[in-house]
């Protein structure tokens, strides 16, 4: 946090006070029913709420006990400090006393000695409060007091009433007892007496005469000392300041000169402190500076300091020598220095009342010479200022002696709502009690970077606020309230109503959205609402004449300009403006899918619409766009928000489950549910300076920053994580009312009174680091713009996010290249070198089309002159290399990665160079699968183990090398093969050949045999059951002499289970295994009595091992058998359709002989494809579902067959080219911008197949058209649609004279006949220059 308002202070002569306690600097001020404690600028030490609706109204420090009082109209209340040695210092209520309500007179207070307060009213009460609080002296006054302070020896109190020109001096006459007793004496003034101030000495301990400082209307100070004790006057007048003579501005000015007066006293404790500061911090050439050796000749004086300022930055400075003596010298008061540069923060134009300054100073804690000044501005604002002492009485001209470290301000209610300028460079904010204000950004422009926030204006709206918006910078501010709609303009401190329109709309207005212009006119602009029935209405606002001046008194005007209905007014929950994010786009004369969304609607069922709009003053309406529809599926939301740039967040309908959705594509990226008591109240968005998306989550009293990760579909890592969290529990005891982005990545939150500004500087610890995957190197903090560009900017070639991305798009070499560039840098890498990301590679190589140079030409040419390399080995990826670029790995951190990505890097490593060496005996598909089996073998003891799942079975079921990965596989679990081990592998699945597959099945069979010692039969009964091995599993029970079961189960398998009454045996032992809970064995004595389809059943649903399941009905009754259609007909498309699985359910597709589905199921969405028993869950929304490896099996597998070829042509050409665009998207929110622009640029449509009709013939009825259609489609050859000619497409349609078999249309959803099927649109491919402009390359 770098910056903190905390809370607009009351306008009260003792609203403010501040002591040095325990080695702290304290400062404390009241602000409405709330009591500020602060250390510093920026440091808030505790905020107290009171719940009495009674405002405080005075405040004072105990500087011997370090108690604090506030006391409103009818209770006083004490607090006491804890904390302190624990470094956790904070107040908590010691006493309270209730007052009984005399009249609406201002309270004041003053600690005395031994922890006595004195309490001024209409009389004058002295408390003890060491224990319970009890009156030990009571004085009633003819007239209320109020001013009432303690000398520093608690032997004199100085009292003044309201417009009272005689100040009343107290002296008490007894201490110790609890007959107290106090004389008085009369100071008269000529004129009122406006404030006191009695001199400190340098130790609590010394003891000085009391010396006493007053000021009048009349803008003179008098100095009162002590007299004889023995007389009638207790003080006398020892000298005075004119205030107004003291400031003579040296330069003539057109204006008349200011006459306002402001007056503090600095003693001499402090000043002499900060000289000899001063001395001490000076070097060389400030020792023989003027300013230094002025203020050490003025200290040698030891004067009490009277600095005199005006509004205008004048000042003049003047001492008090000898204080107190009798033998008063003229040069006793002596001029220290005139001069300009302490300007007080004054508002111009303000009322009387708001233009009073109460000053307050101090020296600093530390030790520095720093003067700290704290003004005090009726206004609502503390100006804390801050210099050197020979700054600021440097007699030599100086343009800034006393720097603004701060600004405190704030509501004094509390916040209820905040809306920001689109820049974020200003806001809006007010309160529950309809108090606004509005704020601008303030840059300090310093190395750290701080911003806050200072008060531009007040706007006094006296009826309800329903909606905001903020336009030109802060400028013009509309309201709309219910039935009108008001125009203001807040440059001013007071704000001043320019425009007041009443208007009819039918529903509840929602909603105040700022419209965008066609050719944007900075005095004009446009504002629109909607309501619960769609229905708004825009107005147009003129604002030309505000920016001529306002002195010529040209007002801005506001006219209706439209009424619109936007349709679809049914179960509409929200209607809300987007937040602004991402630089400005230029609005073009239609408006389209590519323009920025204005405002969002979201039904109480959870479907959301987003809309775009543009106002073009030549039309008579704006235009409105409906850009996109996403069926969320969150039922009745709480929450709704929405950036411009397409991202949307979800909150459901007990506030604790968030989720960000893309509305351009439609998918789900992050979802998380909190816990109960962590309930979501608000949303915002903004965005870095590249449009990546930052949403910040408000509860209660923390807010969570989210930002986007890269997408990562190897890991399955998530889409969004926690950059930083910032919470308000030890800063203010009551919940957040809002928060909101500022420009620059800051973020400000509103709670109670307050404001707790947060800047662009995120702290990096260990658990953050080891969160977002950073490595620190040596920077204590990031800017979160940084951060972002880290987690989610383009990836460095040497990646492993990367590497394995080019090689599921089959740029083995490059990758090769890749990993050969970076062993060849880090050879003589040392710490702090840069390494370049692209490690001298150029891009052409990546969209060039790659042709795979067989490994013999490799290393023939890697040996060459014309293609030199060091060393012969380095032309490809050895097992070698892999060891040696490991073991550099090992022993340097590369900058661009974390640890844990450096970890998976040397995973690649070792995975490529395995894949080489087994490359000449291989395909792609195997080389894909084998490289992922081996990544999830080596991570699979971490904690961030790779997702093996269907994407690599599909890859390892398509390959043609089978019989490798198989032997591999079994290698790698030292050929004792088990079926956890061919479950985590997906053997059963992939394996094509039922031959080998049943010969696998049986190694399991042994290896499940022997894993024990004793050999248990009932181990491997259910695999040689599936084998139809009856025989071999009844030999291994004659074996099993040890097992009890050995006999009756010996003598059951005798018997021949081709009979009905041992089938019924086996059933009902199957029957009685189920109830004990013996899944696996039961399923076995399914198999037993040829019950297949029970056996399946008890696999799937009571092991919960789908695999196991598909795994016994191939091995049984093979490929073609009715169960194992059942199977994916029944459970695993639907399963897919529910999750949204693309390569499960293409695999299925395959399965079935429908090859044409297996294409299409990986560009179109499932559950379109078959009938589900249930919608699809959510999860199938998720981003992961559209994994761009995707479109590389589609590619491979579109011209593989003719079936393929024909599925590929039910794909509309339109469905390709989003399809194609999505997966370019998601390329690029992986970090991998390369492979989206080699995917755009190299990808090859399909040509158009001729049109298929059924003649045009009227008379032809719709049966013979479907016929003559169908039998034109048999006829077309799907290989023409090929652009270039290929020998290797498999003839796999059926012939036209065959009977379709009924178990073809598996998958297809159930319809009754329907018309021909219109001829395609017509679609032509596109030219690369427009794919690559869709991306912006």
């Amino acid at each position: 946090m770098r910056a903190v308002l905390p809370g607009k202070p009351s306008p009260k002569l003792q609203a403010v006070c501040t002591g040095q306690w325990a080695g702290h600097r304290l400062i404390a001020y009241i602000s409405g029913n709330a009591l500020v404690i602060l250390s510093g600028p920026d440091s808030l030490l505790q905020t107290i709420y009171r719940d009495e609706p009674d405002q405080l109204q005075s405040v004072a420090l105990d500087e011997a006990s370090g108690k604090l009082a506030t006391c409103s109209k009818s209770i006083l209340c004490t607090y006491r400090p804890y904390g302190e040695d624990e470094c956790a210092l904070k107040w908590s209520l010691e006493e309270a006393l209730t007052m009984d309500v005399e009249s609406d007179i201002a309270p004041t207070l003053s600690w005395g000695s031994s922890e006595e307060l004195l309490l001024g009213g209409k009389s004058l009460r002295l408390l003890a409060t060491t224990g319970p609080i009890r009156d030990i002296w009571t004085s009633s006054l003819p007239s209320p007091v109020k001013l009432a302070l303690f000398s520093h020896d608690a032997s004199f109190v100085a009292s003044t009433g309201f417009y009272d020109r005689l100040a009343k001096i107290w002296r008490r006459r007894s201490f110790g007892s609890d007959d107290v007793r106090f004389d008085y004496s009369y100071l008269a003034h000529p004129t009122t007496v406006t404030g006191f101030h009695w001199r400190e000495p340098r130790h609590k301990e010394q003891t000085i005469d009391n010396v006493l400082y007053t000021q009048c209307a009349d803008n003179i100070l008098r100095v009162w000392v002590a007299s004889d004790p023995h007389g009638l006057q207790l003080l006398q007048l020892w000298a005075q300041v004119d205030l107004q003579e003291s400031i003579k501005p040296r330069l003539s000015s057109i204006t008349p000169p200011s006459r306002e007066r402001y007056a503090f006293i600095i003693d001499s404790r402090d000043f002499c402190l900060a000289t000899e500061r001063a001395v001490q911090n000076a070097n060389d050439e400030e020792k023989g500076g003027d300013a230094l050796n002025h203020i050490i000749e003025i200290a040698h004086r030891s004067p009490e300091v009277c600095v005199v300022l005006d509004d205008e930055g004048h000042m003049s400075a003047w001492g008090f020598e000898n204080v107190g003596c009798k033998d008063r010298k003229t040069s006793n008061v002596f001029n220290i220095t005139h001069g300009h540069g302490v300007k007080l923060a004054s508002l111009s134009g303000a009322a009387a009342e708001e233009r009073h300054v109460s000053i307050l100073n101090f020296s600093s804690v530390d030790p520095s010479s720093d003067i700290n000044v704290l003004a005090h501005h009726f206004d609502g604002r503390i100006e804390w200022l801050v210099g050197p002492v020979a700054w600021l009485f440097d007699s030599s001209p100086r343009k800034i002696r006393l720097k603004q470290q701060a600004v405190w301000s704030g509501h004094d209610a509390h916040v209820k709502k905040m809306i920001r300028t689109a820049q974020g460079t200003a806001l809006v904010s007010h309160t529950q009690q309809n108090e606004c204000f509005l704020w601008k950004q303030k840059d300090y422009g310093n190395e750290a970077g701080g911003t806050s926030m200072i008060r531009q204006s007040v706007l006094a709206v006296e009826e309800h606020i329903h909606r905001t918006c903020v336009l030109k910078g802060g400028d013009l501010v509309v309201f709309l309230h219910y039935g009108h709609i008001s125009l203001w303009d807040a440059r001013t401190p007071r704000a001043t109503r320019l425009a007041s329109l009443d208007y009819r709309l039918k529903g509840k207005p929602l909603c105040l959205i700022i419209l965008p212009q066609v050719n944007a006119n900075k005095g004009r602009a446009y504002v629109a609402t909607i309501s619960s029935e769609m229905k708004g209405v825009t107005w147009e606002i003129q604002c030309d004449g505000l920016y001529n001046g306002i002195e010529k008194g040209v007002q801005a005007s506001m006219r209706e300009f439209d009424a619109f209905d936007l349709g679809g007014k049914d179960d509409l929950a929200f209607c809300v403006p987007v937040d602004p994010a991402g630089s400005s786009t230029t609005v073009s004369h239609s408006v389209d899918a590519f323009s920025s969304d204005v405002a969002i609607s979201c039904t109480t069922s959870g479907t959301l619409h987003t809309w775009a709009a543009a106002v073009d003053r030549s039309d008579t309406q704006p235009k409105w766009l409906l850009t996109a529809t996403v069926d969320t599926r969150v039922d009745r939301p709480s929450l709704v928000s929405a950036s411009s740039i397409r991202k949307t967040a979800l909150v459901d309908s007990e506030k604790t489950s968030l989720t960000v959705w893309d509305t351009r594509s439609s998918q789900l990226e992050f979802e998380r549910t909190f816990e109960a008591q962590d309930t979501i109240r608000d949303l915002d968005w903004t965005s870095t300076p590249d449009n990546q998306s930052l949403l910040a989550v408000g509860f209660p009293y923390r807010v969570l920053m989210l930002a986007q990760l890269r997408f990562d579909y190897l890991d399955a890592g998530p889409a969004w994580t926690v950059v930083r969290s910032v919470s308000t529990r030890d800063l203010s005891p009551t919940p957040i009312g809002d928060s909101t982005w500022l420009s620059g990545g800051s973020l400000v939150v509103g709670a109670g009174h307050q404001f707790f500004i947060y800047d662009k500087q995120v702290e990096i610890t260990g658990d953050l680091e080891t969160d977002l995957r950073l490595r620190s190197h040596h920077r204590v903090s990031w800017n979160i713009f940084d951060v972002v560009a880290h987690l989610n900017g383009p990836l460095p070639f040497f990646h492993p996010q990367f590497l394995a991305q080019c090689i599921l798009c089959g740029k083995g070499s490059l990758v090769q290249r890749i990993i050969i560039a970076l062993y060849k840098k880090l050879k003589f890498y040392s710490d702090g070198d840069e390494l370049d990301g692209m490690l001298g590679i150029s891009l052409e190589d990546f969209y060039r089309e790659e042709q795979d140079t067989p490994l013999a030409a490799r290393k023939e040419l890697g040996s060459s002159f014309a293609d030199f390399v060091e060393d012969e080995d380095d032309a490809v990826v050895s097992e070698d290399l892999a060891t040696s670029l490991n073991e550099k790995l090992a022993q340097i951190a590369i900058p661009q990665l974390s640890s844990t990505e450096q970890f998976h890097l040397a995973d690649i490593v070792e995975c490529v160079a395995t894949v080489e060496k087994q490359r000449r005996s291989m395909d792609d598909n195997a080389a894909r699968f084998l490289l992922f089996f081996r990544q999830h073998m080596l991570r699979k003891r971490r904690t961030t183990a790779v997702n093996f799942g269907w994407r690599e079975i599909t890859w390892a079921f398509h390959s043609s090398s089978q019989d490798i990965l198989i032997d591999l596989v079994c290698r790698h679990f030292q050929s004792k093969l088990r079926w956890e081990h061919a479950r985590e592998s997906g053997m059963f699945m992939w394996i094509s050949d039922i031959t080998a597959m049943r010969a696998q099945f049986e190694i399991i069979a042994r290896n499940h045999y022997t894993q024990t010692d004793e050999k248990n039969p009932i181990d491997c009964s259910l695999y040689y059951l599936a084998l139809r091995k009856k025989n071999v599993l009844l030999q291994l029970w004659r074996m099993a002499g040890w097992n009890r079961e050995q006999k009756s189960t010996q003598k059951l398998l005798a018997n021949n289970f081709e009979e009905a009454r041992w089938k019924t045996a086996a059933l009902k032992n199957a029957y009685a295994l189920l109830s004990r809970h013996r899944f696996e064995y039961a399923a076995a004595f399914f198999l037993l009595a040829d019950c297949l389809r029970d056996a399946v059943a008890v696999c799937v649903n009571q092991l919960g091992d789908l695999q196991l399941g598909i795994a016994v009905a191939r091995v049984y009754e093979g490929d073609d058998g009715p169960v194992f259609k059942e199977i994916l007909e029944d459970r695993l498309l639907p399963l897919a359709a529910t999750e949204g699985n693309r390569w499960m359910a293409s695999w299925a597709f395959w399965m079935l002989k429908r090859r044409d589905m297996a294409v299409r199921a990986l560009i179109s969405p499932v559950y379109t494809l078959v009938d589900t028993p249930s919608s699809p869950n959510l999860r199938s929304q998720l981003f992961l579902v559209n994994d761009p490896a995707l479109v590389v099996l589609y590619k491979q597998l579109r011209e593989r067959t003719l079936q393929t070829l024909r599925g590929a042509s039910k794909i509309a050409p339109r469905v390709e080219w989003e399809f194609l665009l999505h997966n370019a998207r998601l390329y690029d929110r992986m970090g991998c911008d390369v492979l989206a622009l080699d995917l755009v640029r190299n990808w090859e449509f399909f040509k158009q197949l001729p049109e298929l009709t059924g003649g045009n013939n009227p008379a032809n009825d719709q049966s013979t058209a479907a016929a003559a259609a169908a039998a034109a489609a048999a006829a077309v050859d799907p290989r023409k649609m090929l652009r270039r000619r290929s020998s290797l497409v498999v003839a796999d349609l059926p012939s036209p004279t065959e009977s379709r078999h009924p178990a073809s249309d598996v998958g297809l959803q159930k319809s009754p006949p329907l018309p021909p099927p219109a001829p395609p649109p017509g679609f032509e491919e596109p030219s690369a220059s427009s794919l690559l402009d869709s991306f912006g390359f």
